[in-house]
């Protein structure tokens, strides 16, 4: 059963973690203190080893094996990896640097000027340094803004920033073009699926399930877990990071996975990374497409809404894949 009320205040009074940065040299605070075991590492046994970087250029080759190969890497990353780099995705490089700096430009501002825009747990939207409403729980080292971009009926610019000059104007053109990219992207997903190419979109009535991930190219900190082990992206410069959701596990009866990844803190260096989430309308339920549901693969997952799934995360917090794997229907 799942309460549906959403929390209107954080549990503890909040800190800063730019701010914390900046006072606390010589020790952590001790509630930012993961335990050892959840304690992130690098492993010099796979510095060598990245996600799959694939070039979308090859979607629209004349030549039908390069195309068919561009799809065949897609769906074998969606199914093993979870994650993927893409490169030629038709974004302006411009437009994405102007992004990242424009919302670096935000967090460098005075304190006083983003806590007009401090969020709730109510909605997340704003300007947040917490996950999940759980008294003393142990927080991750970092500070986030989130604002919608779509449906329009929750787009409100009063929450969005208005410093520096024209970041609504370059939040905007950056979320058009995001749209698009996630769009193109969607349609692969459900041909390799075996669906039909608008399946993913017209199944929720919105599109949905993957996040878009700008990274800091020059300040590695994303890991993906694979195989028990933790791979440390190398992020390539101009490229987006494609994480596969939860609700694309869901509705693909988990022939496409989401997989647990987490990120290094750099005590040397800031990092500032642009997270787009496609997710499905809100209101509508989400299980497993029927046409793949067969004797010999049955549904995985009972329905759930969009809305439902969030209020369960928003209340616990990060808990790697505990969550998808909570949703399974009981065998």
């Amino acid at each position: 059963m799942i309460n549906n009320s959403s929390p209107q205040d954080w549990p503890e009074p909040i800190i800063r973690v730019q701010t914390l940065s900046q006072t606390c040299i010589d020790s952590i605070p001790q509630r930012y203190i993961k335990p050892l075991n959840d304690r992130p590492s690098t492993n010099s046994l796979f510095e060598s080893t990245n996600i799959p970087i694939i070039d979308l250029g090859g979607l629209y080759s004349v030549d039908p094996n390069e195309k068919a190969s561009t799809f065949k890497k897609i769906s074998e990353a969606c199914n093993e990896w979870g994650f993927f780099q893409i490169v030629n995705h038709g974004v302006s490089h411009d437009l994405m640097d102007l992004a990242k700096e424009t919302w670096r430009q935000f967090f460098h501002l005075p304190m006083e000027v983003k806590q007009e825009y401090s969020n709730s747990p109510k909605t997340y939207e704003g300007y947040g340094s917490r996950l999940g409403v759980k008294k003393g729980a142990i927080l991750d080292w970092s500070d986030y803004y989130y604002l919608h971009y779509l449906p329009l009926c929750l787009k409100d610019y009063n929450k969005w920033p208005s410093l520096p000059p024209s970041c609504r104007e370059v939040f905007d053109e950056y979320g058009k073009e995001l749209v698009k990219l996630c769009g193109r992207l969607m349609k692969v997903l459900s041909k390799n699926l075996g669906l039909e190419e608008d399946y993913l979109q017209s199944a929720f009535g919105d599109p949905g399930g993957m996040t878009i991930l700008l990274p800091d190219d020059k300040v590695h900190g994303l890991q993906v877990r694979k195989n028990d082990n933790w791979i440390t992206v190398k992020p390539v410069r101009n490229a987006f990071i494609v994480n596969i959701g939860d609700q694309i596990q869901v509705l693909s009866n988990a022939i496409y996975k989401s997989v647990e990844h987490r990120v290094l803190v750099n005590s040397h260096k800031e990092r500032v990374s642009l997270a787009f989430f496609y997710n499905p309308k809100s209101d509508v339920p989400i299980e497993p497409a029927k046409e793949l549901v067969k004797p010999e693969t049955p549904s995985l997952y009972p329905a759930m809404t969009f809305d439902e799934y969030r209020l369960f995360i928003r209340t616990r917090g990060p808990c790697g894949k505990f969550q998808v794997e909570s949703l399974k229907s009981p065998r």
